[in-house]
Order: structure tokens, then C-alpha cells, then sequence
């Protein structure tokens, strides 16, 4: 697919881009050549390939969940200016 000088003004218009006029001819081929990789991709046949989530196919092992740390609730909340029920209070900055 080819685009024009025109094509390009109108799409910078849509995304609301500002390209100067003498960056146009390079949007044109860039732009065009970007769509012409589309179209051979769109032409491939892949009416028998089944989608796929991974291109490797492969599961991630995964280990064991288990506590491996000890609770240290205590010795932190000892350490706390004020703690109530297991919380830290701490002084209210919003009014």
C-alpha cells in the first residue's frame, strides 16, 4: 500500500502530531513500507495453526509454598513508638 503527501498530512491531523513539510516524503515511505509489511503477513496461509500462548511451549516450574521466614511481629512492634491491637499508630498528617 502506497501513501500520499495528503494520507500523511491527514493522519498527523488525526493523532494530532505536527510534522514539518519536508518530513513528509520520509513519513510517506516509512509509513508505506510499515503497511506493505502488513499485507505480506496478512497474505500468509495460517488457517491450520493452532494459537499459542507461549512460542516455546514451555511450563514454569514452580516451587514449594512453604514459610521458610519466623515471625518477628513482636520484636518489630517492641521496637515502635505506639502499636494498639497489632497495628503501628501513627500521628495524622490530613485534617
Amino acid at each position: 500500500m502506497s501513501l500520499t503527501a495528503a494520507d500523511i498530512k491527514k493522519i498527523s491531523h488525526l493523532a494530532r502530531l505536527a510534522i514539518d513539510d519536508a518530513d513528509i516524503e520520509q513519513y510517506t515511505e516509512n509509513l508505506s513500507g510499515i503497511l506493505g509489511l502488513v499485507e505480506q503477513m496478512e497474505a500468509a496461509d495460517v488457517a491450520d495453526i493452532e494459537p499459542m500462548a507461549n512460542a516455546q511451549d514451555a511450563t514454569q516450574r514452580l516451587r514449594d509454598d512453604v514459610v521458610t521466614e519466623t515471625n518477628h511481629r513482636e520484636k518489630f512492634q517492641a521496637l515502635a513508638p505506639v502499636t494498639e491491637a497489632g497495628l503501628y499508630l501513627v500521628p495524622k498528617v490530613l485534617e
